[in-house]
């Protein structure tokens, strides 16, 4: 019954949730509800990160370039890029680019000579790709995941959760995951404070079991990406509201761009979409 009440009631939260977001993209009527929307006591409103007080606190930009791209920029100014590939580009050439998965809309071969490094999230059976970067004030690591391959079986070691430790931020990007994170791979994946989470549910992991890695990473922020059309992101909304053990409030911004530091984390753990999905 929570879930029914949770879809129903979508559509008008999505109307406050994605006015913004959706402008120019979606039809016109998105623009036409888009007004604060108050649920069970929770209004869901655009977010506010920065406070003159908390301006000191390192600071790293985040900007969501669409689908699974996301341009990180640490409190030094290394730049950094997620899912680097030929269809969604950034727009500046970064220092380090990460490729999670070896998918045309996630991968490239053809990276710029001026990007430092270039890691790849994908390996073989034998041997998972392993990635311990130190590079100015950015450490960059990952934990090796599986994936389904074509045939319905598994590729072993066919995909990596990339994380940046930037700033006194831990950034994790899910990339292409195909299924729940073991307790092992949670221990190696460690705190989290910003998790970046595919929500299609169908050509990643389904979103009921999407909930289960939000719920198992207990980040403060997250923000959805691999959305592919605004309805696949309102099933998820409805089935992440329905949850009782996830907590989260959803906001969402007009801008793309975030600026995120320890001190301006949510107290309260937050789903935060920005456009471009």
């Amino acid at each position: 019954m929570a879930l029914q009440r949770s879809a129903n009631r979508i559509a008008a939260i999505l109307c406050a949730v994605m006015g913004l977001t959706l402008a120019g993209f979606a039809p016109a009527a998105w623009a036409e509800c888009a007004k604060p929307y108050v649920m069970d006591g929770l209004r869901i409103v655009p977010a506010a990160w920065t406070t003159p007080a908390q301006a000191e606190s390192p600071t790293v930009d985040l900007y969501y370039v669409g689908h699974s791209t996301f341009l990180l920029q640490s409190p030094a100014g290394v730049k950094i890029v997620t899912d680097y590939n030929d269809f969604v580009r950034a727009p500046v050439v970064p220092d380090i680019v990460t490729m999670n998965i070896a998918h045309t809309t996630h991968y490239s071969t053809r990276v710029p000579a001026t990007v430092k490094f270039a890691l790849q999230g994908w390996g073989t059976p034998e041997k998972p790709a392993v990635h311990n970067l130190n590079y100015l004030d950015v450490y960059v690591r990952n934990v090796s995941t599986n994936i389904r391959d074509f045939a319905g079986g598994t590729q072993v070691n066919g995909n990596s959760i990339f994380v940046y430790e930037l700033g006194d931020l831990c950034v994790a990007h899910l990339g292409h995951l195909h299924h729940r994170l073991t307790k092992e791979q949670l221990e190696i994946l460690g705190q989290i404070d910003v998790v970046l989470v595919p929500v299609d549910g169908f050509l990643t992991l389904g979103q009921e079991f999407m909930l289960d890695v939000l719920d198992s990473i207990h980040a403060p922020l997250a923000i959805p990406m691999h959305a592919q059309n605004p309805g696949t992101l309102r099933r998820f909304i409805a089935l992440m509201l329905a949850d009782p053990r996830l907590q989260y409030t959803v906001k969402t911004q007009s801008s793309s761009q975030i600026k995120i530091s320890r001190a301006t984390l949510p107290v309260k753990p937050e789903f935060l979409i920005l456009p471009g999905f």
